[in-house]
């Protein structure tokens, strides 16, 4: 997308799962995410098991429940949704305890 190419946000395809890890980490650093993020193996098997082709963005709950789902990345992100899911879920929790 030309917008990755102006913000300089391009990865070429990884070959292997360090460096796979490694785009994961320049972009939680890019985007100052704080919650933690999970990568991938290099068969795909979480992306397949989610239905995540091309790509999603996941709010995962403490109990392992879907909280948030995007639409179909990176096309149908909406940025300022899946922040508020996760600040709204994060104030729902500092609630309970």
């Amino acid at each position: 997308m030309d917008e990755n190419l102006s913000d300089g946000v391009v990865f070429a395809q990884p070959t292997n799962i360090e460096q796979r890890i490694d785009a994961g980490q320049a972009c939680m650093l890019r985007t100052a995410l704080e919650p933690p993020a999970l990568v991938d193996g290099m068969d795909n098997a979480v992306s397949s098991a989610w239905n995540a082709i091309p790509e999603r963005l996941v709010l995962v709950g403490l109990d392992g429940s879907v909280v948030y789902k995007s639409g179909p990345g990176p096309m149908f992100f909406l940025p300022a949704e899946w922040e508020e899911a996760i600040s709204s879920y994060t104030r729902e929790q500092a609630m309970a305890s």
